[in-house]
């Protein structure tokens, strides 16, 4: 069994990364209204004597010590929701029992990591014969100090089974437990490229889709040199993916 000592912890940069988000969820204003954890405190007391929808909307703040929230940045709540609102089937590092953000290398490799999660779910929904999403693209700048490396592991490791997460879920767990920030490791359903699993937000600096403009402008230039920039709006917003029961990514 793969343990947590046997990864390197970065000494800490300065990352980009990338992740999709379901265009229902807005964000928090109460998390992009304040610059820290006492006005924080205060907006959401007085909020919550007249906003009975606020639980709702935060979700659960006693999952997150206050220290660990990155108030005052761009896209705060988009870092923080994971952490509050849990996915009780859980996810590859995690039973449903603590949150973790997830971020990908590259745009297509967020694509790829949501477009198998949400065909496996959809496609188990008995009768439903067409549904369509909408997701928004984000892009995180985050700190990687102290984040461990198992991208030194192969991609046939248990870690990596593409349905079983028993293993990677003690080491999860394991991450949780000994207060590491996150891991680096393969992406499953895009070989080749890597993802982060960040076990506390803290470290997020920029959870916005500004940064992200200018990547898919320069990516896309790169591509096709010739082609003028205020074409690109199809490809900033990737967004819409079709779930049906005839249909199977590739």
């Amino acid at each position: 069994m793969v343990m947590l000592a046997k990864f390197a912890a970065s000494s800490g940069e300065q990352l980009r990364a990338y992740r999709l988000v379901n265009s229902k969820f807005p964000p928090i204003a109460l998390f992009e209204d304040v610059a820290d954890a006492r006005d924080f405190e205060a907006l959401y007391q007085l909020q919550a004597m007249t906003n009975p929808r606020l639980q709702n909307e935060i979700g659960r703040m006693e999952l997150l010590a206050r220290d660990e929230i990155p108030f005052g940045i761009p896209g705060c709540s988009y870092a923080t929701a994971p952490f509050t609102h849990l996915n009780p089937e859980g996810s590859r590092f995690s039973d449903g029992s603590f949150g973790v953000l997830y971020l990908a290398d590259r745009m297509d490799t967020a694509v790829a990591e949501v477009r198998h999660h949400q065909e496996r779910y959809w496609t188990n929904v008995q009768s439903l014969n067409y549904e369509r999403f909408v997701f928004g693209g984000l892009s995180c700048n985050f700190n990687d100090a102290g984040v461990r490396d198992a991208t030194v592991v192969a991609l046939d490791d248990p870690i990596y089974a593409p349905d079983d997460y028993s293993h990677s879920r003690r080491l999860g767990h394991e991450a949780k437990r000994e207060s590491c920030p996150g891991l680096h490791y393969r992406s499953v359903r895009s070989p080749g490229n890597t993802c982060w699993a960040l076990m506390t937000p803290r470290a997020v600096i920029d959870h916005s889709d500004r940064p992200l403009r200018d990547d898919l402008e320069r990516q896309d230039h790169q591509r096709q040199p010739n082609r003028h920039a205020g074409n690109l709006e199809a490809d900033r917003l990737l967004a819409a993916i079709p779930i049906m029961h005839s249909l199977r990514f590739s």
